[in-house]
């Protein structure tokens, strides 16, 4: 149906913009957040139980730490639903040395063909110092590429800062 890429820095508003926007398409139905976070440590389960809090009762959640691609082809017609976030997926793959590309390429593909409406969250790390290791920088480079590729089939791209959302592609 529809797809938005929402991109922006840490604690910049991003998936408060995407989960409202969901709320509100979904005003007959329960909004699917897709989660990718996973809690290795303390802090990490702190931040997910924070989201489980900001969100409530009223979503229903799917676990996608890596099989993302398949989550979101799983969507029915009438879902609306947010992933939250792909800089966590992206994570998740090059930990488990899975092939970066081949699996974004699945997500695009997922994306483009996805028929409910979908609200992708990330992490733009592009905008800050170069990483001081090689995994930092491939990391970068990686998320860099994919919302590249996720932009060119979005519908929608919002660029979110201090809460303020820029749409940066128009529907349409």
């Amino acid at each position: 149906m529809t797809s938005t890429l929402v991109l922006g820095g840490a604690r910049s508003g991003k998936s408060a913009f995407a989960q409202k926007a969901a709320e509100t398409a979904a005003l007959a139905g329960r909004p699917v957040m897709i989660a990718t976070g996973q809690a290795f440590d303390d802090e990490m389960a702190q931040r997910i139980a924070r989201h489980q809090a900001d969100r409530g009762e009223s979503w229903t959640t799917i676990e996608a730490p890596v099989a993302l691609a398949e989550a979101i082809a799983a969507l029915s017609a009438d879902a609306v639903a947010v992933v939250d976030c792909l800089t966590l997926w992206l994570s998740n793959l090059m930990l488990a040395e899975r092939d970066v590309e081949a699996a974004a390429g699945e997500l695009v593909a997922a994306v483009a063909a996805c028929p409910a409406r979908l609200w992708l969250v990330s992490n733009e790390v592009g905008l800050g110092l170069v990483p001081e290791t090689p995994l930092g920088r491939r990391f970068r480079d990686e998320a860099g590429r994919l919302h590249q590729r996720l932009a060119q089939v979005a519908d929608t791209v919002y660029f979110v800062a201090a809460g303020l959302p820029l749409r940066m592609k128009p529907q349409g």
